[in-house]
């Protein structure tokens, strides 16, 4: 069954752009390159690399990335964009690296589309050399909970966010500019975890918040932020 990739692959493309969306530009791309910026990475793999705009960015600062992705029509896109680059189709699932070969792997916003998680967070484990880093971005789980609306309107007040079901793993369709693809809602727990039982020792967390957006909609989003960012080291 699909999972709604290969449908929404242009809409996607359309929607991102060359800039990113509001939360890539304002929320996550800063403290992102901040992580990875002047620390002497040579290698890294970009794990649901979409259209490949995070690889181009870890290439501006002399990263030399792999992007992987199970859409073909999004890696097509970003070999259009970056000819010299190296984009493969593939699945976190199962990586077609040798053990211990690079530097840096980078989920940005991909953990909520893999249905194996386990077999996700193994292998990316098994590429990473020893000391080598893990960069997440990833939808809070609070959110990935929320109810199809999100938001709970009653009257004379206003909305609240909604959440529901937390602890129980599932996958829903979500929607948005002709975008029509299954997520992955699991607690945060579950991926701590994964990653810890994995060998993995968490060196960076944060909850970013926008820097540079409207102020209505930064507002809106400090209530009930979206987004947070963790890095992982592989220490066994």
């Amino acid at each position: 069954m699909s999972d709604g990739w290969k449908e929404s692959a242009q809409d996607w493309i359309d929607a991102v752009g060359l800039q990113g969306d509001w939360g890539r530009r304002f929320v996550l791309d800063a403290p992102m390159i901040a992580r990875i910026a002047g620390r002497g990475f040579g290698t890294a793999i970009d794990i649901g690399c979409g259209e490949g705009r995070f690889c181009r960015m870890m290439r501006d600062l002399g990263i030399v990335p792999i992007g992987v992705d199970p859409t073909v029509a999004l890696i097509a896109r970003a070999r259009q964009l970056d000819p010299d680059g190296d984009y493969r189709v593939g699945r976190a699932e199962a990586l077609d690296l040798p053990d211990a070969t690079i530097d840096l792997a980078v989920s940005y916003l991909s953990l909520i589309d893999i249905p194996d998680l386990p077999a996700a967070i193994a292998e990316t484990h098994r590429v990473l050399r020893p000391g080598g880093a893990l960069l997440i971005a990833n939808l809070q789980s609070f959110h990935t909970a929320g109810t199809p609306d999100r938001w709970l309107r009653l009257l004379g007040r206003s909305p609240l966010p909604r959440v529901d079901h937390y602890l129980d793993q599932r996958v829903s369709w979500e929607a948005w500019n002709g975008i029509r693809v299954q997520n992955w809602h699991r607690p945060l727990g579950t991926y701590m975890t994964l990653l810890l039982d994995a060998g993995f020792d968490l060196r960076h967390f944060a909850e970013p918040a926008p820097v540079g957006a409207d102020a209505g909609r930064t507002a809106r989003y400090r209530r009930a932020p979206y987004f947070l960012l963790m890095e992982w080291q592989k220490v066994r």
